[in-house]
């Protein structure tokens, strides 16, 4: 007996350090940091994988880590095939992811960042966990296969769907599960550019779409670490190898702000071909999704033929330009080569993403600018490169509507401060020329072709909080109550499960049906139900439609506690019925039949 006693009494103990654990892990602000810490590790782990992958398949196709700075060559595997090779491997590589993005991740599909903005906005940051393995492997091929699209792109999506796996595994409320992806997203820029400071500002610009000092902190630190991680596996080195350069004088900064103006408007075009490539590719093919990746190679292996600088993400050709080595004709060519050969890359339905493109359109746009300039005016000028390298933040500016991250990463990336002032100057008229041009940026257009609008208003329907359709909650049971009493009240209640409150009167948890059915039949009953109190998906007051209605599924008819700010007092009840009682459109007045 003194045996039975002391197991149950540590299995009490275990449960209240389990709650306990559970509680902090939910609602501490200092929970965050290991949290930030283990997104931000997995995600740089991730990171490392998936340029090792690139570069596996990149070299099994070519034979070389980069095929695109060496041109017209032949692939060291098929020597005899000579640069015939380039229409094969799009088809091959085709064939094989798009079976297994159709099969296991539809939102690998594509570049990646608006499907992460979509889910944060509208799906309380749940990503699939199958994401991040489908998303590297897919990309990783796509770009090996000559696929001209960035790997930035999917290791963001890679990065945020490992950051909303640890929060669905530890079963985070949803404002939780959207910081933690945010941190993947931060994290994911953060190893791929060395970028620990464009990280976070990426995240808070364009994923959350919001500052806070509780998520600049969080998305920090799962930056700095993701960081760390890179650059501890694949050495302390820059990004791009980029020259120095600096404005001259005060006239100067006049042509960087007409740079600006004029590569905000190359940005604003690249979006409106991307998703027009796009659209007549899905007006062409009519086969199955799953072969289309495999036919439209033919066509991306067609224009690596005829341009094979094209060939995946293409950094040794940006490097070539600002480092002045083409002629502005080649620079223009190159321009419109990759805003053909990104859009149709995504056309046909590969996997990959536009930042690393973006930046490739603005460094031959401003580079051929540069190039123009210091013919006019060759004493007061520097030398092209410097346009090139401010025509890439000014492209990155205009087309994502992101001026903060673009100023930023191109900081980071040549770590000279003397670019700073043209580079503001530049890429905020790039940013302020594509609002005018557009409404939507190259991201939010996905996005809002397919109906959602990322600044709308919420609908009138959808705009109340917890607090205004509760319901009186059940009477809640005492944690010190017999097995029987609860029984008793779950059978007669409407839900599968029932409060629970402390000799305190506070909240600590909810009972299920299940539990105290299990309990019953074990030979070693506990005394009361303090073990089997847990923590189940609860919202707080002011909790807004969209976090009600992610928590709210697939709860069946068991319902939402609805708590004070604290977690510590219960006030009210959400069930599906409550909902649907806000969300129905009213029904109008019943029109009078002619007699």
């Amino acid at each position: 007996m003194t045996d039975r006693t002391n197991s149950s009494a540590g299995s009490r103990i275990l449960a209240a350090r389990r709650a306990a654990w559970g509680r902090w892990l939910r609602g501490s602000p200092s929970a965050l940091v290991p949290l930030a810490v283990a997104v931000g590790a997995v995600t740089g782990l991730g990171a490392v994988g998936f340029r090792w992958l690139i570069t596996a398949f990149t070299r099994m196709f070519t034979g070389y880590a980069d095929y695109s700075g060496l041109g017209r060559v032949a692939s060291t595997h098929w020597p005899w095939l000579g640069f015939w090779f380039l229409l094969l491997a799009p088809v091959v590589a085709g064939a094989v992811y798009g079976p297994l993005v159709h099969r296991f991740a539809p939102e690998a599909r594509g570049h990646g960042v608006p499907e992460v903005m979509y889910a944060v906005s509208h799906r309380g940051g749940r990503i699939a966990p199958q994401v991040s393995l489908v998303k590297a492997l897919a990309s990783a091929l796509c770009i090996g296969g000559g696929g001209s699209v960035g790997r930035e792109g999917p290791i963001v999506q890679i990065g945020s769907a490992a950051g909303s796996t640890v929060a669905q595994l530890l079963r985070l409320d949803t404002p939780r599960v959207r910081l933690l992806v945010a941190c993947g997203a931060a994290a994911g820029i953060s190893a791929t550019f060395n970028a620990p400071l464009a990280g976070p500002f990426f995240a808070l610009e364009l994923i959350l779409r919001s500052f806070t000092a509780e998520s600049f902190g969080a998305v920090v630190l799962a930056s700095v670490t993701a960081d760390v991680v890179g650059r501890t596996m694949l050495g302390d080195h820059p990004f791009l190898t980029l020259p120095i350069f600096a404005a001259r004088g005060p006239v100067e900064y006049l042509l960087y702000i007409a740079l600006g103006v004029a590569v905000g408007v190359v940005g604003v075009i690249f979006s409106k071909v991307l998703y027009l490539v796009e659209d007549a590719c899905d007006w062409v093919w009519r086969g199955p999704e799953w072969a289309r990746p495999a036919v439209g190679g033919i066509l991306l292996g067609g224009l690596l033929i005829a341009l094979p600088q094209m060939y995946g993400v293409g950094y040794p050709v940006l490097e070539n330009a600002v480092e002045g080595k083409y002629v502005i004709g080649m620079l223009l060519l190159l321009m419109v080569g990759k805003m053909l050969a990104t859009s149709l890359t995504i056309g046909i339905g590969g996997s990959g993403g536009v930042f690393a493109p973006t930046l490739f359109i603005g460094a031959m746009a401003g580079t051929a600018f540069g190039l123009v300039a210091h013919d006019l005016f060759p004493g007061v000028t520097e030398s092209a490169g410097a346009y090139g390298l401010i025509g890439m933040g000014a492209a990155l500016g205009g087309a994502t509507g992101a001026p903060i991250t673009a100023v930023i990463i191109l900081f980071e990336l040549t770590g000279e401060y003397s670019i700073i002032l043209p580079l503001m100057a530049a890429v905020v008229m790039a940013a302020g020329t594509g609002h005018l041009l557009s409404k939507n940026t190259i991201y939010t257009a996905k996005l809002w072709r397919r109906g959602v609008d990322l600044d709308a208003a919420p609908s009138e329907h959808r705009d109340f909080t917890a607090a205004d359709i509760a319901i009186p909650a059940p009477e809640p049971l005492s944690d010190q109550a017999s097995l029987a009493a609860a029984a008793a009240a779950l059978a007669t209640s409407p839900f599968g499960m029932l409060p629970v409150i402390g000799a305190d009167g506070r909240y600590t948890g909810c009972v299920s049906a299940q539990d105290v059915a299990e309990a019953l039949r074990d030979t070693d009953p506990p005394p009361d139900l303090r073990t089997l109190v847990g923590l189940p998906a609860a919202v707080v007051a002011d909790a807004a439609a969209d976090e009600i209605l992610a928590k709210l599924g697939g709860r069946g008819g068991t319902g939402l506690p609805v708590l004070n700010s604290g977690h510590t007092e219960l006030i009210g009840w959400i069930t599906y019925e409550s909902v649907l009682a806000k969300l129905r459109p009213a029904t109008p007045a019943a029109s009078e039949q002619d007699p």
